[in-house]
Formats: structure tokens, sequence, C-alpha cells
């Protein structure tokens, strides 16, 4: 197995997750969320790909996202909006972000990174 991990490496759950793909022999292509943000349309791609709503994309407890008031902003927006803000500032990702054929993991959760990567 193989994928893309994107990840901020200040961020302990990033480094756990990390840690955990080392620990599993799980090969990986490093990321770091802001010199390398996800584009529009590799965004666009994985929210489609996960079968989850937008919202779960969004890094809710950062500092980026509460500043720009985003609780009160993001049900008024289109879809589409919310993909260019998020592919315009990689702090507002919720991360990390494991991204294979198996599937679209957002933020680490042990449990669900064992069911869908096989481990």
């Amino acid at each position: 197995m193989k994928g893309v991990f994107i990840e901020y490496p200040k961020c302990s759950t990033c480094r756990n997750a990390k840690k955990w793909l080392d620990n599993n022999n799980i090969e990986y292509i490093d990321r770091n969320i802001v010199e390398e943000t996800p584009t529009y349309e590799e965004l666009k791609d994985w929210i489609e790909r996960s079968n989850k709503n937008i919202k779960n994309f969004f890094n809710t407890s950062g500092l980026v996202y509460k500043s720009l008031n985003l609780k009160e902003k993001l049900p008024k927006m289109l879809d589409d909006e919310k993909i260019r803000l998020l592919s315009r500032n990689g702090m507002l990702i919720k991360r990390p972000l494991f991204i294979s054929d198996n599937g679209i993991l957002i933020g680490f959760k042990q449990d669900e990174w064992n069911a869908i990567l096989g481990k």
C-alpha cells in the first residue's frame, strides 16, 4: 500500500499518524500542507471520493477558521466556494490527510486507519 500523507509538521496528531504509518510499514509520499497546499482539483476529487461532507475537511479548531468566522459563513457558502477557500490556505484543512486507493482519511483516528489501511 502506498499513499500521500499530508501533514503540518508542528502538529502532534500528524506526528502520531506518521509514526503509526512507519510502524505499520505503509509507504507514503510526505507533503507539508502549508508548503504544498492541496489544489482545488485535488480537494474536489478527494471530497467526492471520501463520501464525506465538505465540512469534515475544515480544521474547525484552527485559528484561521476562527479568525475568518467560518462557523457563521460556511453554511451560506456554495460547495465550490468552500473548496476554493480550502485550496487557498492549508491551515484551514483538517490534518493529517491520507490519500490512497483504499480511501481518504481525515484526521487521525487509529481504529479508522486500521480498518481502511488493513492493519
